[in-house]
């Protein structure tokens, strides 16, 4: 019976310190944003999340004022006395 893919990478395992070193070779390939792409980066995501929660906002306001006004409203013509 062959070995599986999974099996085979399974007792293959590397040791922690391999890992690290793995790790750390491919964080030296990563192209970081200088500080203007980063402010810029996040401005836009600030942007985008506050238009966002504007639009949920006013979604719920909307929705709960007309499921209100359909079955919170008081029914016309009737009168209730104690």
């Amino acid at each position: 019976m062959a070995d599986s893919p999974a099996r085979t990478a399974k007792s293959e395992r590397t040791s922690p310190i391999t890992f690290y070193r793995q790790i750390v070779a491919e964080l030296r390939k990563v192209v970081w944003p200088s500080q203007q792409q980063l402010v810029t980066y996040f401005l836009v995501v600030m942007v985008f999340v506050l238009v966002m929660i504007a639009l949920v906002s006013l979604l719920d306001l909307g929705f709960g004022k007309l499921i209100f006004a359909v079955f919170g409203g008081k029914a016309s013509g009737t009168t209730t006395t104690p």
